[in-house]
């Protein structure tokens, strides 16, 4: 069994050939979004431009075209329009190989700078960082139980409710062949449009297995980051959302809930493009060159995060999906900072998450704050991997930690919301979630939400005060 502490980051974008634009968005509320300066290189993977003809609707221009966009921008030298994207902008790249920091802020501040342009986004990339755990002592599904610390799921199984006719969308590495999941997972799609990233030679298509994201050398993904093993990510956060009710390993919170396993991070990360478009197809969107999702999710698990503030990609998406019928669960981050400082964290209309220890305390890792709506718990969490440390080599099981483990256990818990009242809004869904939370029962500096997230008092089917058994099939 592998113990270890689990902790990503994120940022997002997509494409379509229809945008995804509400009607509220105003030239003035996008250009807000504008940021002064580039981060890291390394850490995007081009830019999204959108451009003021696409926004204006009092002026009933056009909408621009790839054709009438490369006409907007010609004078800039070295770029390249790749596509359309979802949320209405266009991924534009430089066409220098391995450009340089100074070629890459030249694009941007000419960007930036062009009258027909109104807003400029690095295409950021996930990055996941993976450290060890040695502290042997932790105890399978601890999470699960009707205890002060737990999210007491058996009150709600109990009551006849597992989840069933719910779909939860996985937004990660992907899935991995487990006979604890395997009941349970649906037809994905692997967004990585990286054949490179993907290790499965070529870029995006129908199969959303897990290849493994493993690096050998600090500098492998182009910037100081360092060598790790496989996470299968994807796999541990999906069982405890949905690992099969059977006589082998554990049990998820929803057993019987439906995991849509969506394919975004690879090798080396993902970018906000591949994110984006990811919750998109999830919700039952349409996204270009791609089949209709059909099986679309009503919950939306995305356990990643980042620094730096919502960018108007991602807030569009989210907005998008939501206005689909879908909730938008998110990690609050492991920075042990303000989550207001992160994203998606401090995107609205998304529930996002703080991680607590096993005796209800804020997890060290984990970030608080006013943006964040919940709690859950998210040390020594027992769920699905690979055993294998570069590809697969076989099913197991693992224990990580992180507000990526602490998300699915209020995904988890949603489903089960779900499946007895499928009615439900996702401002509903939020609304119950939080308004049902028990308080933490140790200590939180900064603030963890409205408290630790209980099925049974969200269900209505429970006090939260009694004991179950710790035994699970």
């Amino acid at each position: 069994m592998r113990i270890i502490k689990y902790f990503l980051f994120s940022f997002f974008a997509f494409s379509f050939s229809s945008p995804v634009l509400s009607s509220e968005i105003t030239v003035n509320k996008i250009s807000s979004y504008q940021q002064a300066n580039l981060p890291k290189n390394g850490t995007y993977d081009g830019f999204i431009v959108y451009f003021k003809d696409d926004f204006n609707n009092a002026d009933k221009k056009k909408p621009t075209t790839e054709k009438t966009a490369a006409q907007k921008i010609s004078s800039i030298k070295n770029i390249v329009i790749e596509r359309k994207i979802s949320t209405g902008g266009y991924l534009i790249k430089s066409t220098l190989k391995n450009s340089q920091e100074a070629e890459n802020k030249r694009i941007f501040n000419l960007l930036r700078k062009n009258p027909e342009v109104i807003l400029v986004e690095p295409n950021l990339i996930f990055r996941a960082t993976v450290l060890p755990d040695n502290d042997p002592g932790f105890s399978n599904l601890w999470g699960l139980k009707n205890t002060a610390y737990g999210v007491n799921a058996v009150t709600a199984w109990d009551s006849g409710y597992s989840g069933t006719g719910i779909t939860v969308a996985v937004i990660d590495t992907g899935i991995i062949n487990h006979p604890d999941l395997n009941a349970n997972v649906l037809p994905g799609y692997d967004f990585i449009s990286d054949a490179v990233d993907a290790r499965d030679g070529n870029g995006r298509d129908a199969d959303p297995s897990d290849e493994g994201d493993w690096t050998t050398s600090w500098f492998e993904c182009g910037f100081f980051y360092p060598p790790s093993d496989s996470s299968w990510h994807g796999s541990h956060v999906a069982g405890t959302i949905a690992m099969v009710d059977n006589t082998i390993g554990g049990v998820g919170v929803a057993p019987d809930a439906k995991i849509l396993p969506i394919r975004v991070l690879g090798k080396c990360g993902g970018t906000t493009i591949d994110i984006t478009e990811g919750m998109l197809w999830a919700a039952g969107l349409s996204v270009n060159g791609i089949t209709n999702n059909p099986n679309p999710a009503q919950i939306i698990n995305m356990s990643l995060g980042g620094p730096g503030s919502c960018s108007f990609t991602e807030q569009s998406a989210i907005n998008s999906v939501i206005a689909k019928g879908a909730v938008v669960i998110v990690a609050a981050g492991n920075e042990n900072s303000d989550a207001s400082g992160y994203s998606p964290s401090s995107c609205d209309k998304v529930l996002s998450v703080a991680a607590l220890d096993e005796n209800g305390n804020r997890a060290s890792f984990s970030n608080y704050g006013n943006t964040v709506d919940l709690s859950a718990p998210g040390t020594s969490i027992y769920s699905t991997i690979d055993s294998g440390s570069t590809t697969p080599q076989g099913p197991t099981y693992g224990n990580y930690e992180g507000t990526s483990m602490a998300t699915p256990n209020v995904a988890g818990v949603a489903a089960l919301l779900l499946s007895k009242e499928p009615t439900l809004t996702p401002q509903e869904v939020m609304d119950h979630l939080i308004s049902s939370a028990k308080p933490i029962a140790g200590t939180c500096s900064g603030g963890c939400g409205a408290g630790l997230v209980d099925a049974g008092l969200a269900l209505g089917s429970g006090d939260g005060s009694v004991l179950f058994s710790d035994s699970f099939e």
